[in-house]
Protein backbone atom coordinates (compact mmCIF):
# COMPACT_ATOMS: atom_id res chain seq x y z
CA UNK A 1 0.00 0.00 0.00
CA UNK A 2 3.01 2.26 0.50
CA UNK A 3 3.72 2.72 -3.23
CA UNK A 4 0.18 3.71 -4.16
CA UNK A 5 -0.07 6.10 -1.21
CA UNK A 6 3.12 7.71 -2.43
CA UNK A 7 1.63 7.99 -5.94
CA UNK A 8 -1.61 9.47 -4.63
CA UNK A 9 0.30 12.04 -2.60
CA UNK A 10 2.10 13.11 -5.75
CA UNK A 11 -1.20 13.32 -7.63
CA UNK A 12 -2.42 15.76 -4.98
CA UNK A 13 0.19 18.17 -6.30
CA UNK A 14 -0.46 18.47 -10.02
CA UNK A 15 2.33 21.03 -10.26
CA UNK A 16 4.63 17.99 -10.22
CA UNK A 17 3.39 17.35 -13.78
CA UNK A 18 4.95 19.27 -16.69
CA UNK A 19 3.19 22.23 -18.28
CA UNK A 20 1.73 21.90 -21.74
CA UNK A 21 4.33 23.05 -24.30
CA UNK A 22 3.68 26.55 -25.63
CA UNK A 23 3.75 25.41 -29.26
CA UNK A 24 1.13 22.73 -28.52
CA UNK A 25 -1.06 25.36 -26.87
CA UNK A 26 -0.72 27.56 -29.94
CA UNK A 27 -1.57 24.71 -32.32
CA UNK A 28 -4.67 23.85 -30.28
CA UNK A 29 -5.88 27.45 -30.50
CA UNK A 30 -5.69 27.57 -34.30
CA UNK A 31 -8.63 27.29 -36.68
CA UNK A 32 -6.72 25.39 -39.33
CA UNK A 33 -9.72 25.19 -41.65
CA UNK A 34 -9.21 28.93 -42.29
CA UNK A 35 -6.44 30.39 -44.46
CA UNK A 36 -5.13 32.44 -41.54
CA UNK A 37 -5.07 29.42 -39.20
CA UNK A 38 -3.25 27.28 -41.76
CA UNK A 39 -0.73 30.06 -42.41
CA UNK A 40 -0.01 30.36 -38.68
CA UNK A 41 0.35 26.58 -38.31
CA UNK A 42 2.90 26.43 -41.13
CA UNK A 43 4.82 29.35 -39.60
CA UNK A 44 4.94 27.56 -36.24
CA UNK A 45 6.22 24.37 -37.85
CA UNK A 46 8.79 26.19 -39.98
CA UNK A 47 10.12 27.92 -36.86
CA UNK A 48 10.58 24.61 -35.02
CA UNK A 49 13.38 22.69 -36.77
CA UNK A 50 12.78 19.47 -34.83
CA UNK A 51 9.06 19.28 -35.68
CA UNK A 52 9.78 20.34 -39.27
CA UNK A 53 12.39 17.59 -39.70
CA UNK A 54 10.01 14.99 -38.23
CA UNK A 55 7.19 15.97 -40.60
CA UNK A 56 9.43 15.93 -43.69
CA UNK A 57 10.90 12.60 -42.57
CA UNK A 58 7.44 11.11 -42.16
CA UNK A 59 6.35 12.44 -45.55
CA UNK A 60 9.31 10.60 -47.11
CA UNK A 61 8.47 7.31 -45.40
CA UNK A 62 6.99 4.35 -47.34
CA UNK A 63 3.78 4.92 -45.35
CA UNK A 64 2.67 7.66 -47.77
CA UNK A 65 4.23 6.25 -50.94
CA UNK A 66 5.54 9.47 -52.45
CA UNK A 67 7.14 8.93 -55.87
CA UNK A 68 9.59 11.81 -55.31
CA UNK A 69 11.75 13.16 -52.53
CA UNK A 70 9.91 15.55 -50.21
CA UNK A 71 12.25 18.42 -49.31
CA UNK A 72 10.13 21.10 -47.64
CA UNK A 73 6.98 21.76 -45.64
CA UNK A 74 4.88 22.89 -48.61
CA UNK A 75 5.52 19.58 -50.39
CA UNK A 76 4.67 17.76 -47.16
CA UNK A 77 1.35 19.60 -46.90
CA UNK A 78 0.53 18.71 -50.52
CA UNK A 79 1.20 15.02 -49.79
CA UNK A 80 -0.19 14.64 -46.26
CA UNK A 81 -2.99 17.20 -46.20
CA UNK A 82 -3.66 19.95 -43.66
CA UNK A 83 -5.35 17.78 -41.05
CA UNK A 84 -2.47 15.31 -40.91
CA UNK A 85 0.11 18.11 -40.69
CA UNK A 86 -1.89 19.53 -37.77
CA UNK A 87 -2.07 16.11 -36.09
CA UNK A 88 1.60 15.24 -36.61
CA UNK A 89 2.81 18.67 -35.46
CA UNK A 90 0.65 18.38 -32.35
CA UNK A 91 2.01 14.89 -31.71
CA UNK A 92 5.63 16.03 -31.71
CA UNK A 93 4.82 19.20 -29.75
CA UNK A 94 3.18 17.14 -26.99
CA UNK A 95 6.07 14.67 -26.99
CA UNK A 96 8.43 17.44 -25.94
CA UNK A 97 6.64 17.83 -22.59
CA UNK A 98 7.03 14.28 -21.34
CA UNK A 99 9.64 12.55 -23.45
CA UNK A 100 13.13 12.54 -22.02
CA UNK A 101 15.95 10.06 -22.23
CA UNK A 102 14.77 6.47 -22.72
CA UNK A 103 15.11 4.73 -19.36
CA UNK A 104 13.12 2.02 -17.66
CA UNK A 105 10.65 -0.54 -19.00
CA UNK A 106 8.28 1.82 -20.82
CA UNK A 107 9.18 2.09 -24.51
CA UNK A 108 8.51 5.80 -25.00
CA UNK A 109 9.20 5.80 -28.75
CA UNK A 110 6.77 2.96 -29.30
CA UNK A 111 4.18 4.71 -27.15
CA UNK A 112 4.24 7.80 -29.39
CA UNK A 113 4.24 5.71 -32.57
CA UNK A 114 1.18 3.86 -31.31
CA UNK A 115 -0.56 7.06 -30.21
CA UNK A 116 -0.10 8.74 -33.59
CA UNK A 117 -1.29 5.57 -35.36
CA UNK A 118 -4.44 5.57 -33.20
CA UNK A 119 -5.06 9.26 -33.96
CA UNK A 120 -4.63 8.63 -37.70
CA UNK A 121 -6.96 5.63 -37.51
CA UNK A 122 -9.59 7.66 -35.65
CA UNK A 123 -9.28 10.34 -38.33
CA UNK A 124 -9.91 7.66 -40.98
CA UNK A 125 -12.97 6.36 -39.09
CA UNK A 126 -14.34 9.90 -38.86
CA UNK A 127 -14.32 10.17 -42.66
CA UNK A 128 -16.89 7.34 -42.78
CA UNK A 129 -19.09 8.71 -39.98
CA UNK A 130 -22.12 10.97 -40.56
CA UNK A 131 -21.13 14.66 -40.63
CA UNK A 132 -23.73 15.62 -38.04
CA UNK A 133 -22.58 13.15 -35.36
CA UNK A 134 -18.83 12.77 -35.68
CA UNK A 135 -16.67 14.63 -33.12
CA UNK A 136 -14.61 17.69 -34.00
CA UNK A 137 -11.20 17.05 -35.58
CA UNK A 138 -9.23 18.53 -32.69
CA UNK A 139 -11.08 16.29 -30.23
CA UNK A 140 -10.24 13.26 -32.36
CA UNK A 141 -6.58 14.20 -32.66
CA UNK A 142 -6.18 15.02 -28.97
CA UNK A 143 -7.77 11.88 -27.53
CA UNK A 144 -5.96 9.73 -30.07
CA UNK A 145 -2.59 11.26 -29.27
CA UNK A 146 -3.17 11.37 -25.51
CA UNK A 147 -5.16 8.20 -24.82
CA UNK A 148 -2.10 6.38 -23.40
CA UNK A 149 -0.36 9.45 -21.94
CA UNK A 150 -1.12 8.13 -18.46
CA UNK A 151 1.79 5.72 -18.83
CA UNK A 152 4.14 8.69 -19.15
CA UNK A 153 2.44 10.40 -16.20
CA UNK A 154 3.13 7.31 -14.10
CA UNK A 155 6.75 7.20 -15.25
CA UNK A 156 7.13 10.90 -14.39
CA UNK A 157 5.64 10.50 -10.93
CA UNK A 158 7.07 7.11 -9.93
CA UNK A 159 9.52 5.39 -12.28
CA UNK A 160 9.88 2.29 -10.07
CA UNK A 161 6.14 1.70 -10.01
CA UNK A 162 6.06 2.26 -13.78
CA UNK A 163 8.74 -0.42 -14.26
CA UNK A 164 6.80 -2.80 -12.00
CA UNK A 165 3.64 -2.29 -14.06
CA UNK A 166 5.32 -2.86 -17.44
CA UNK A 167 7.17 -5.90 -16.16
CA UNK A 168 3.85 -7.37 -15.07
CA UNK A 169 2.25 -6.53 -18.43
CA UNK A 170 5.11 -8.25 -20.30
CA UNK A 171 4.88 -11.34 -18.09
CA UNK A 172 1.09 -11.67 -18.46
CA UNK A 173 0.24 -11.17 -22.15
CA UNK A 174 -3.13 -12.91 -21.86
CA UNK A 175 -4.46 -10.82 -18.98
CA UNK A 176 -6.34 -7.58 -19.63
CA UNK A 177 -4.37 -4.39 -19.12
CA UNK A 178 -7.12 -2.92 -16.97
CA UNK A 179 -6.99 -5.89 -14.61
CA UNK A 180 -3.20 -5.66 -14.31
CA UNK A 181 -3.21 -1.91 -13.79
CA UNK A 182 -5.88 -1.95 -11.10
CA UNK A 183 -3.93 -4.65 -9.30
CA UNK A 184 -0.44 -3.12 -9.55
CA UNK A 185 -1.58 0.49 -9.06
CA UNK A 186 -4.20 -0.55 -6.49
CA UNK A 187 -7.28 1.02 -8.01
CA UNK A 188 -5.87 3.47 -10.58
CA UNK A 189 -5.46 2.94 -14.33
CA UNK A 190 -3.53 4.84 -16.98
CA UNK A 191 -6.72 6.45 -18.25
CA UNK A 192 -7.32 8.18 -14.93
CA UNK A 193 -3.68 9.31 -14.79
CA UNK A 194 -3.99 10.72 -18.31
CA UNK A 195 -7.19 12.57 -17.42
CA UNK A 196 -5.40 14.25 -14.50
CA UNK A 197 -2.74 15.54 -16.87
CA UNK A 198 -5.45 16.79 -19.24
CA UNK A 199 -7.02 18.64 -16.30
CA UNK A 200 -3.64 20.09 -15.39
CA UNK A 201 -3.25 21.29 -18.98
CA UNK A 202 -6.77 22.81 -18.84
CA UNK A 203 -7.94 20.81 -21.84
CA UNK A 204 -11.69 20.65 -22.60
CA UNK A 205 -13.81 18.48 -20.31
CA UNK A 206 -14.66 16.18 -23.25
CA UNK A 207 -10.97 15.29 -23.53
CA UNK A 208 -10.59 14.80 -19.77
CA UNK A 209 -13.62 12.48 -19.63
CA UNK A 210 -12.64 10.49 -22.71
CA UNK A 211 -9.16 9.80 -21.36
CA UNK A 212 -10.65 8.77 -18.03
CA UNK A 213 -13.20 6.35 -19.50
CA UNK A 214 -11.44 4.87 -22.54
CA UNK A 215 -9.80 2.00 -20.63
CA UNK A 216 -12.68 1.03 -18.35
CA UNK A 217 -16.06 -0.60 -18.63
CA UNK A 218 -17.65 2.47 -17.01
CA UNK A 219 -19.68 4.51 -19.49
CA UNK A 220 -19.84 8.28 -19.52
CA UNK A 221 -23.18 10.09 -19.68
CA UNK A 222 -21.81 12.32 -22.44
CA UNK A 223 -22.76 10.98 -25.89
CA UNK A 224 -19.75 12.65 -27.51
CA UNK A 225 -17.41 11.00 -25.00
CA UNK A 226 -19.05 7.64 -25.77
CA UNK A 227 -18.34 8.14 -29.47
CA UNK A 228 -14.71 9.08 -28.86
CA UNK A 229 -14.19 6.10 -26.54
CA UNK A 230 -15.74 3.78 -29.15
CA UNK A 231 -13.44 5.25 -31.81
CA UNK A 232 -10.37 4.59 -29.64
CA UNK A 233 -11.45 1.01 -28.94
CA UNK A 234 -12.19 0.29 -32.60
CA UNK A 235 -8.87 1.84 -33.66
CA UNK A 236 -7.00 -0.35 -31.16
CA UNK A 237 -8.61 -3.43 -32.70
CA UNK A 238 -7.90 -2.36 -36.27
CA UNK A 239 -4.21 -1.61 -35.71
CA UNK A 240 -1.50 -4.27 -35.58
CA UNK A 241 -0.94 -5.22 -31.92
CA UNK A 242 1.84 -3.35 -30.13
CA UNK A 243 3.21 -3.60 -26.59
CA UNK A 244 0.87 -0.79 -25.54
CA UNK A 245 -2.52 -1.99 -26.72
CA UNK A 246 -5.70 -2.13 -24.68
CA UNK A 247 -7.53 -4.81 -26.60
CA UNK A 248 -6.49 -8.45 -26.65
CA UNK A 249 -9.71 -9.21 -28.51
CA UNK A 250 -9.36 -8.21 -32.18
CA UNK A 251 -12.82 -9.17 -33.51
CA UNK A 252 -15.11 -6.25 -34.38
CA UNK A 253 -18.87 -6.72 -34.35
CA UNK A 254 -21.29 -5.12 -36.79
CA UNK A 255 -22.82 -3.30 -33.83
CA UNK A 256 -19.49 -1.55 -33.13
CA UNK A 257 -19.43 -0.17 -36.67
CA UNK A 258 -23.09 0.85 -36.53
CA UNK A 259 -22.62 2.64 -33.17
CA UNK A 260 -20.32 5.05 -35.01
CA UNK A 261 -22.76 5.34 -37.89
CA UNK A 262 -20.43 3.42 -40.22
CA UNK A 263 -21.76 0.89 -42.72
CA UNK A 264 -20.29 -2.52 -41.70
CA UNK A 265 -19.82 -3.25 -45.41
CA UNK A 266 -17.07 -0.60 -45.38
CA UNK A 267 -15.10 -2.55 -42.74
CA UNK A 268 -12.68 -4.19 -45.19
CA UNK A 269 -12.04 -0.93 -47.03
CA UNK A 270 -11.26 0.86 -43.74
CA UNK A 271 -9.11 -2.01 -42.49
CA UNK A 272 -7.02 -1.92 -45.67
CA UNK A 273 -6.35 1.79 -45.18
CA UNK A 274 -5.47 1.39 -41.51
CA UNK A 275 -3.08 -1.51 -42.12
CA UNK A 276 -0.73 0.98 -43.76
CA UNK A 277 -0.30 2.87 -40.48
CA UNK A 278 2.80 0.98 -39.38
CA UNK A 279 4.90 3.75 -37.86
CA UNK A 280 7.52 1.52 -36.26
CA UNK A 281 10.20 2.47 -38.78
CA UNK A 282 9.18 6.07 -39.50
CA UNK A 283 9.21 8.04 -36.23
CA UNK A 284 12.80 7.73 -35.11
Amino acid sequence: MKSINKLLRKLDHLDALPAIPSIAKEILSLKTHTDEGLKTLLELVNNDPIILAKIIGLANSPLFGSSRKILNLNDSVALLGTSRINMIALNFALQSALTGKQTGKLNIQQLWQHSLAVAMTMDTLAQYMPNDTRPFNNEIYLVGLLHDIGYLVLKTLDSKLSDKLHTCIAENPNRSLLEIELEVLEGIDHGELGSLLAQHWKLPETIVETLKHHNTQIESNDSNVKLLVAMICLSEKLLPPLTVAENNQRDISREEWRFLGIDPLKAEEISNKVNKFDLSSTLT
